[in-house]
């Protein structure tokens, strides 16, 4: 069975610049690729699970997403990094999806594809949907990054000092929360 991370795209992987879809546009996150790296060397498995109400709404088109997808994950390969899959919801939230984070349905289908251990496994998003989601799929561990004052939940400046936060030589600890 696989351990997992589950990462949001956009504030996570990528600075969230609103609407991220052109390649000029994507820049990776302070520390991001470090931290994937970690995380892989540290045996997970990456999936990124990622809302895109940019395709529901109009504002770019199923292929412009996935040419970045493609993009971004060829520039993560380069860097010795793999992603396991890639899942993307591209409906706009009034369309009241099933796979709209906080809903869990691309978990769901993250989990029918991959065999998951979901007690070592762990979520990292910037907005509490990701976490809600990640907790309905059944995922034990969940981290946000960014600033979130009503959250129980530690919040951390990127995904680096996540990842840093909760690394103990070879292995990420497992902590629930």
């Amino acid at each position: 069975m696989l351990k997992v991370a589950f990462l949001d795209r956009d504030g996570v992987i990528n600075n969230d610049l609103g609407y991220v879809y052109q390649i000029d546009d994507f820049e990776f996150a302070e520390g991001s690729i470090e931290a994937l790296k970690l995380l892989q060397d540290n045996g997970f498995s990456i999936i990124v699970i990622t809302n895109q109400s940019g395709i529901g709404r109009g504002y770019y088109s199923e292929r412009d997403y996935q040419v970045l997808t493609e993009w971004y994950i060829q520039r993560l390969v380069e860097k010795g990094i793999v992603v396991a899959d890639v899942y993307h919801c591209p409906h706009a939230p009034e369309d009241n999806c099933i796979c709209r984070k906080p809903k869990a349905g691309l978990f769901l289908q993250a989990l029918s594809r991959h065999s998951v251990d979901l007690s070592s496994s762990l979520m990292v998003g910037d907005k509490l949907s990701d976490i809600a989601a990640a907790n309905i799929a059944g995922v034990k561990q969940s981290y946000l990054i960014g600033e979130h004052l009503n959250s129980h939940l530690p919040s951390y400046k990127n995904l680096l000092a996540c990842v840093q936060a909760h690394c103990d030589g070879e292995k990420i600890l497992s902590k629930e929360k």
